[in-house]
């Protein structure tokens, strides 16, 4: 296998090149099962992350996110199907604790004293780790200059949430796990992040992030993973996941509400439905026969300037939203597993 070793001081792990990054599964899940007694939190799963990909996992509360990444980062065992992570069982003492050093864990609450800073908490958690990046570089990188002292229980929730995800990159993981890094976080800090886990992406490292936030996921993941009742249900790229959608010649508009449907149904020569009051969605009859979306929009303005009545926002196609919510059987919440 074609790879290249970057000496340590350069501050980058050992890596595949990117001819053959995508081509090599940092993270491999195969058949995987985890159970809590009777209760099956993780029926069946098949999974891998390449080194140099983003992948987000997505799944209703109960739908098994938990119990996956636990498993993957040592903390469950499965009770079957096969885990590796680097090549190495997280679930084996002696090769979880190899693994140690090379991934890195961000945790959505919590996992840092109250009363110590960030700057402070970076030190103690770089020391465990060979080759840790520069504190101060991070703290600068992730914009915790001016609150580096604060301590904890003091901070912001987003600037909390900074915090937690330098201190899973301090260790410069070539594996990192990353629960709801955005959560609570102002558009500022979101675009900081966001720019972190690019880095982490460029830099050759497997990124998996578990999230509920749909917009979130579809602007960082390179794939993304709907997990439903334990089972894997969708997987691909947030484009390859929208154009398969039965949605993806819809267009979704906002008017005023309590207009004319059946008109502009004649008008258009498509189905026009009122979703909501203001909200509508339009799709062409099974008796029309195929239109083109450009078309559709063009009738659509037009009509709606003929009749003054002001366009709102505009979409063609699905959204990801509409993606997750059509495989996971609607909006209802289930606990299932974990």
């Amino acid at each position: 296998m074609d790879t290249v070793i970057v000496d340590a001081r350069s501050g980058r792990h050992d890596m595949l090149t990117a001819a053959v990054r995508y081509q090599e599964s940092a993270v491999e899940v195969e058949n995987l099962k985890v159970c809590y007694g009777e209760k099956v939190a993780v029926a069946s799963l098949d999974l891998r992350v390449a080194a140099g990909e983003v992948v987000a996992l997505l799944g209703r509360n109960g739908a098994g996110k938990t119990s996956t990444v636990e498993t993957l980062e040592g903390y469950r065992r499965p009770t079957q199907g096969r885990v590796r992570v680097l090549g190495l069982d997280p679930s084996k003492r002696s090769e979880h604790r190899a693994l140690a050093t090379k991934i890195g864990v961000m945790l959505q609450k919590g996992g840092v004293y109250p009363g110590m800073g960030a700057r402070e908490a970076l030190r103690l958690f770089g020391s465990f780790y060979d080759n840790p990046m520069d504190v101060d570089e991070l703290v600068e990188d992730l914009e915790l200059t001016g609150v580096s002292k604060t301590p904890w229980r003091r901070l912001s929730g987003g600037e909390q949430q900074r915090v937690s995800l330098a201190l899973a990159l301090v260790g410069r993981p070539a594996v990192a796990f990353l629960d709801e890094p955005t959560a609570g976080v102002d558009p500022r800090g979101r675009l900081v992040i966001r720019d972190k886990v690019a880095s982490l992406r460029r830099d050759g490292a497997a990124v998996l992030v578990t999230t509920h936030e749909l917009d979130e996921a579809d602007r960082i993941a390179d794939r993304i993973a709907i997990m439903d009742r334990g089972r894997l249900v969708a997987l691909g790229s947030p484009s390859e996941l929208v154009s398969r959608s039965p949605r993806s010649g819809q267009i979704h508009f906002n008017a005023p509400a309590g207009i004319d449907t059946s008109s502009l149904a004649f008008h258009i020569s498509a189905d026009v439905q009122e979703t909501a009051p203001g909200a509508y969605t339009v799709s062409a009859g099974r008796d029309t026969g195929p239109k083109n979306s450009g078309d559709l929009v063009g009738a659509l303005t037009t009509w709606l300037a003929a009749q003054g009545l002001p366009l709102g926002s505009l979409r063609v196609g699905a959204s990801l939203e509409d993606v997750f919510l059509d495989v996971t059987g609607g909006s209802g919440e289930r606990e299932v597993g974990r």
